[in-house]
Formats: structure tokens, C-alpha cells, sequence
């Protein structure tokens, strides 16, 4: 499974000194641009391609809290079936191993000229990722 990983900062803590809840969505999406990257799709490169991927929902859940110089693991895993969406399952662990959050989203790759989902995300990926099975296809 693919992952990251992320030194929570200082300057990431709410007033209680945990980190931020909003920042637990800053970790998955930089995981989710780092799969892609890994992937050999650059965003400049996906963008070209005429796409985009948009979150459409997700879904945090808060298993332990994360204290400044806390080292954590951000995965990512796609999750792929028929349709016009996709998931993405991704998991925030302590370097103990620790769940600290667990974040999935559903997800859509976007047509930037019509404005609409593509058909079939899966194959449009397929088609403009160089190394395809970093994402599971």
C-alpha cells in the first residue's frame, strides 16, 4: 500500500494541542497528490490531459489524538468499481502503529472542458497514468 509520511507541526494544533481536525484532511489529500506523483502523473501532466480529480464526500474518523512532533503514516489505497466515482481509503498511523484517523472519500474525475464526470474513471486513469498499478488498475 502506498504511503507517506508527515511530522504533525507546531503550528497544525487546535487550542487544546491536538492536531487541527482540518488538518487530518491536509495530510490525506497531500497523500492522494503523492500517489499520483509516485505514479508518474505530475499535476501539471493531468491537467494537460483534460481532467481533474474532484472529492464529492468525505468521511473522517478520529481514533487518537496527534501532539506536535507526533510521526505519522498517511496511506492511500483507490478503490475501484464500476460507474462514474471512485473511492479512496486512507489510513493516519501513529509510527507506533497506532490508528490515529481513518479518511475515505468517494471521488470523480472531471471533464475540464464539459464540466461533468467522465464515464468511466477507471480507463480514463488507466490511459493517462504512466505506471498504473501504483493506483491499483
Amino acid at each position: 500500500m502506498f504511503h507517506v509520511d508527515v511530522t504533525v507541526r507546531g503550528y497544525e494544533l487546535d487550542s487544546l494541542g491536538h492536531l487541527n481536525q482540518a488538518v487530518y484532511l491536509q495530510y490525506a489529500e497531500h497523500a492522494r497528490w503523492e500517489i499520483l506523483r509516485a505514479a508518474g502523473l505530475s499535476q501539471e501532466a493531468l491537467l494537460r490531459s483534460g481532467v481533474a480529480p474532484v472529492a464529492m464526500e468525505t468521511t473522517i474518523r478520529y481514533r487518537r489524538e496527534l501532539r506536535a512532533g507526533d510521526e505519522v503514516t498517511v496511506s492511500c489505497e483507490f478503490v475501484w468499481g464500476d460507474g462514474r466515482t471512485f473511492g479512496v481509503h486512507q489510513e493516519i498511523r501513529k509510527s507506533d502503529g497506532t490508528l490515529a484517523a481513518e479518511v475515505d472519500g468517494l471521488g470523480g474525475l472531471i471533464d475540464l472542458k464539459t464540466r461533468k464526470l467522465v464515464a468511466d474513471p477507471k480507463e480514463r486513469w488507466k490511459a493517462i497514468t504512466p505506471e498504473p498499478a501504483t493506483l491499483g488498475l
